[in-house]
């Protein structure tokens, strides 16, 4: 099925999981670093409200974005849910008075966040959870199966539909797979961080959705300016390309870009459909290695 008016259509992941592969992060909702209010409240609520209307069915946050101000504005703006709209939230960190991300993987903390999802959601099962193991540097090596395996016992309750993970790699992937059915990865990867282009191909063979973050993230002073120069060739923005190319990396990337502003919202929607020649692909990909 393809959306009339998103880029990328749609994916469809399980019978009851098909997702918009535009979606929106709403993880900018939240005030500066992540933490505590919005400085527009009315702003964000129309910025959820734009996502439903431009056909968005793809919602990823968590619990600890604010903390509790992501979902809560979800809510606020969106609850009763449209039929079709799935929302994606993850576990697995918490933050402290001042706003410092503390991890958070004992099973204990993790029934309590995912039950803190359901409540400040105010929904009786959550679409998606993404167990989150690793950090903003990247993954560990640590086994995840005793914490994916929490997950699967709340899933088995009732609590949870789909389990997917974030920051991990193929062989962490491998290791929750064999407890329950893994439907998304979620990492960082961009043009310029392509470490995971294995593993983006290795879940498109298993019909598992990889869902970059940071479009724009980590890029160096030449990498920036060689996607700049791509992206003045084209009369676009480069997030505008950054977004297509991630589209046009496989089938089954999901997109997420992230903004408290309506109107980028809508540049967001707008650039992730740029068709790239095959000339910028080329050049674009040179940016990775």
């Amino acid at each position: 099925m393809t959306s009339p008016t998103l880029p990328g259509g749609t994916l469809t992941l399980a019978d009851d999981l098909t997702l918009t592969r535009t979606g929106y992060g709403a993880m900018q909702l939240a005030g500066p670093r992540v933490f505590g209010p919005p400085r527009d409240h009315d702003e964000a609520l129309a910025v959820l409200r734009t996502a439903v209307e431009l056909g968005i069915t793809h919602i990823d946050t968590a619990d600890f974005y604010g903390p509790h101000v992501t979902n809560q504005l979800i809510r606020e703006a969106l609850h009763p849910y449209p039929a079709d709209l799935r929302i994606v939230t993850k576990v697995g960190s918490l933050r402290d008075d001042r706003g410092a991300w503390i991890p958070s993987l004992m099973p204990d903390s993790l029934r309590q966040q995912v039950h803190d999802n359901l409540r400040t959601l105010g929904v009786d099962v959550l679409d998606v959870v993404n167990l989150r193991v690793g950090s903003v540097d990247g993954p560990d090596d640590e086994p995840v199966g005793e914490r994916f395996a929490v997950l699967a016992e709340l899933q088995q309750q009732g609590l949870i539909r789909h389990l997917g993970l974030s920051t991990v790699t193929l062989a962490q992937v491998t290791e929750a797979q064999a407890i329950a059915t893994v439907v998304c990865v979620q990492n960082m990867y961009n043009l310029a961080h392509r470490s995971d282009d294995a593993l983006v191909d290795a879940l498109d063979a298993q019909g598992v959705a990889y869902v970059p973050w940071f479009p724009l993230g980590g890029f160096t002073p030449l990498q920036s300016d060689a996607l700049t120069a791509v992206a003045t060739r084209l009369g676009a923005a480069p997030l505008a390309v950054a977004l297509a190319w991630l589209l046009q990396r496989s089938p089954n990337v999901l997109l997420i870009p992230g903004t408290s502003s309506v109107a980028h919202l809508r540049e967001n929607v707008a650039g992730a459909g740029l068709e790239l020649p095959a000339d910028a692909v080329a050049e674009l990909d040179a940016i990775g290695s």
